[in-house]
């Protein structure tokens, strides 16, 4: 009877830990599946993509409130005073670099322009006229609102900023266009900014003060 008795628990617990072993097997697949139903709701890929294009309307719209402050403060605005020489005529990028392209890249922009790409790694963030962004900020009375220019999220030859300024007749015009990457502020996407900036590109956000943001 005792040894029935052994042999019946014995079963009992080969039992258990079979169903125990086969319940930890389902909660893992379970595990699995839910994880691959999250990545692929959450898409970490697009929303790495959607914080760039959030910081990249943030800050264009950092760099026109304080080309919009120097306009007013100064007495005599320089919007394009490169020291390369480009002045109204050029194109002026937050990348560094040449190649082939780099002259292409001022396509983003209607009319012709010759990019400037005189700016180097260690320049490039200054806010006195020195930097990518050809305008003396630390000529503004109260100081510059900008302790240094900011650069695109990647800041390659693919996704960067790009600003171009003229003048007619006692006016100043300027424009700061980029290239958005995610869906959701692409053309058609719930924050769309690109179709809805009021500018001439359809595939790149543009702000800026010149009616039509065409230049």
């Amino acid at each position: 009877m005792l040894m029935y008795c052994l042999s019946n628990k014995k079963k009992h617990a080969r039992s258990r830990s079979a169903f125990t072993l086969i319940e930890l097997l389902v909660v893992i697949a379970i595990i699995a599946i839910l994880s691959i139903v999250v990545v692929l709701t959450i898409n970490p890929a697009e929303m790495l993509r959607q914080s760039r294009d959030s910081q990249r309307v943030s800050d264009l719209s950092t760099l026109r409130s304080a080309i919009s402050l120097y306009l007013v403060d100064s007495s005599a605005p320089n919007l394009a005073s490169s020291s390369s020489g480009y002045g109204y005529g050029g194109c002026y990028l937050s990348t560094t670099g040449t190649n082939a392209t780099s002259g292409a890249r001022c396509g983003i922009f209607t009319n012709s322009y010759t990019a400037d790409v005189s700016v180097t790694a260690a320049n490039y963030r200054k806010n006195d006229s020195t930097g990518w962004l050809p305008v003396n900020f630390s000529q503004i009375t109260l100081s510059s609102p900008l302790s240094s220019l900011p650069v695109d999220p990647l800041n390659n030859l693919t996704n960067y900023y790009a600003y171009a300024a003229t003048t007619t007749n006692g006016a100043y015009y300027f424009e700061i266009d980029t290239f958005m990457e995610s869906k959701k502020y692409g053309a058609g996407g719930t924050n769309d900014v690109v179709t809805t900036d009021g500018g001439d590109n359809p595939n790149a956000y543009e702000i800026g003060n010149k009616p039509g943001l065409n230049l």
